[in-house]
């Protein structure tokens, strides 16, 4: 099997996990390799000839199931609803103190929503105070319960402007970066992608940013309140509420409390860095992928007619 065949599978079959179907175009923007568009037109022809792949109108997939492209479509319906309420909830959150700029993550930011989807959302806060900005917004989302609209308002990950790089590098983390959609704060998404060009050491032709991010506002009630943090007194409630909040995480973690998912609660509270314990879900779902291209070479490679 060529190597641009392999590639192309390579890319189906990471999606495939999440029963996703791609576009052409999207399997070329996903490709790990970078190949000519004619190359790449002639392998992805041949994959489906030979019916190492199948195509359902413009998707391809590695299953011969039509109903995986239905999914998709209506997926992709209700993504655009849900986005209509994810800009409302980015423009309210964009006011709160610290705050410089908000994405959507998760499968929203992969055009797909279903009816028990939640908005994820990557936060960029100012440089040393992550904890405050985080604070104060999860306070906030306490209130959200009482209307049943929490959903709307899971605020996974946070960044501040001093380590804007994502640590962990791997093909998942590179999908997740180049799949934000940057929705307040233009100038400092421009910063963080420029951050996160390692990501095209895994998707070489993913790299072509067109931020759909709204410039962050002036506001007099959020500049008022960050002036009584920028100082010294900042910093220490800084780091007294990452350590109350990664104490807290902590005892969830070691008692295995569950979230909504039914999956152990975990996180890691960092200066710089909150976000859910990456170390457990990425190794599974990267081995999870490994061992389906191994197999889905072998499989292919022994039906496959040349």
């Amino acid at each position: 099997m060529t190597e641009i065949n392999k590639n192309i599978l390579a890319t189906l079959a990471y999606f495939d996990m999440f029963n996703y179907p791609l576009t052409r175009v999207e399997i070329f923007l996903f490709l790990q390799q970078k190949y000519r568009q004619q190359d790449f037109d002639v392998a992805l022809q041949y994959l489906v000839v030979s019916q190492a792949i199948y195509k359902f109108d413009n998707f391809y997939t590695l299953k011969n199931d039509h109903g995986l492209v239905d999914r998709r479509i209506m997926g992709n319906r209700k993504a655009a609803e849900l986005m209509k309420t994810a800009r409302r909830v980015s423009e309210l959150l964009i006011r709160f103190p610290y705050v410089r700029g908000i994405a959507i993550s998760g499968s929203l930011s992969k055009n797909y929503a279903d009816d028990k989807s939640d908005i994820d959302l990557f936060i960029i806060t100012a440089k040393n105070r992550l904890w405050i900005a985080r604070t104060i917004m999860h306070a906030f989302k306490k209130l959200t319960f009482l209307i049943n609209k929490q959903h709307y308002f899971c605020m996974n990950y946070y960044v501040d402007e001093q380590q804007m790089q994502i640590t962990e590098k791997n093909i998942y983390t590179a999908t997740e970066v180049v799949t934000l959609i940057p929705l307040q704060g233009d100038a400092i998404f421009d910063q963080f992608f420029a951050a996160n060009a390692w990501t095209q050491e895994y998707l070489p032709n993913n790299y072509l940013r067109l931020s759909s991010a709204q410039s962050v506002k002036n506001n007099a009630l959020k500049n008022a309140v960050e002036s009584l943090f920028n100082n010294h007194v900042g910093d220490f409630f800084d780091r007294i509420l990452m350590k109350i909040t990664g104490s807290r995480w902590s005892k969830k973690t070691i008692e295995k409390r569950l979230n909504a998912h039914g999956i152990v609660l975990s996180m890691s509270a960092e200066k710089h860095c909150a976000k859910p314990h990456p170390v457990e879900f990425q190794k599974k779902l990267v081995g999870r992928y490994n061992d389906k291209i191994a197999c889905l070479f072998q499989n292919r490679e022994s039906s496959m007619v040349y």
